[in-house]
């Protein structure tokens, strides 16, 4: 009895073995535990940077009041509005959330990686490091690339209300989900290249098939950065559609470098 409890102990320890349903179940259990917490303490972190962030966020706003002191209820003044009592606090939680998330993203990032390296040769989990300071610098630079859009977004959508007779009354809640979906939206876009090479490292694509599949990709990433953008016009559909396209043929690039 002592020696299988001793054997029934080292084997998940086993890196070349093969899992069965209920391992991964557990696996997928301690690792979600691990991603709730490191978000907690990130939120706990974000509580008190809610106040510079949310200045941050809205100061794209103010910039174009600034210029558009005609779109102002308080003429020339920056002023966003909330439309329920429960809407300040619901913000708060909303922001403090997201910044525990930007927090917590190397972490989930890497509990991630571990969890899919069980079905990798050992050869291909060496790539942990490399693939989590991939992720996290892309999502970092798609993060500032929506920001970076942000403004343009803000002109497009907002100059539809050039009249003398409207000004602008918006809901703060809505406005902060807006530029955080913005955000958020080109973050998760610009991991496409990872996602491609992850799918080769597994053997359901190889650099073959994206050379054969790259007029079907470039029609599909059109389609994604129409949908999944939030303002939906023309500079910040084109600002996510070029690097993408530039990602996928990178993609190819890296998977040949990887004989895949």
């Amino acid at each position: 009895m002592a020696v299988r409890l001793r054997l029934r102990r080292r084997r998940p320890h086993d890196p070349d073995r093969t899992m069965t349903v209920f391992e991964h179940l557990g696996e997928l259990r301690r690792r979600l535990i691990i991603c709730v917490a490191a978000l907690m303490i990130g939120a706990v972190v974000g509580w008190f940077l809610f106040g510079p962030v949310f200045r941050l966020l809205t100061d794209g706003y103010c910039a174009y009041i600034k210029a558009h002191p005609n779109l102002s209820p308080v003429r020339g003044q920056c002023r966003l509005a909330y439309l329920s009592i429960l809407e300040p606090f619901l913000l708060k939680v909303k922001l403090v959330t997201f910044i525990g998330f930007a927090f917590a993203l190397p972490v989930i990032l890497f509990q991630l990686w571990r969890f899919v390296t069980p079905g990798l040769t050992t050869r291909e989990r060496r790539y942990t490091w490399p693939f989590v300071l991939s992720a996290l610098a892309l999502f970092v630079l798609g993060g500032w690339f929506g920001w970076v859009t942000l403004p343009r977004a803000l002109n497009f959508l907002l100059g539809f209300a050039g009249q003398q007779r409207l000004f602008a009354v918006l809901s703060i809640a809505k406005y902060v989900s807006f530029v955080l979906l913005l955000i958020l939206a080109f973050g998760a876009s610009f991991e496409f290249p990872l996602v491609l090479i992850a799918l080769t490292l597994v053997g359901i694509l190889s650099s073959q098939k994206l050379r054969k599949w790259r007029r079907q990709a470039i029609l599909f990433i059109a389609i994604f950065a129409a949908v999944i953008t939030p303002s939906q016009d023309w500079f910040t559909m084109t600002a996510m559609m070029v690097p993408l396209i530039v990602f996928y043929e990178l993609s190819i690039l890296v998977t040949r470098l990887l004989k895949k």
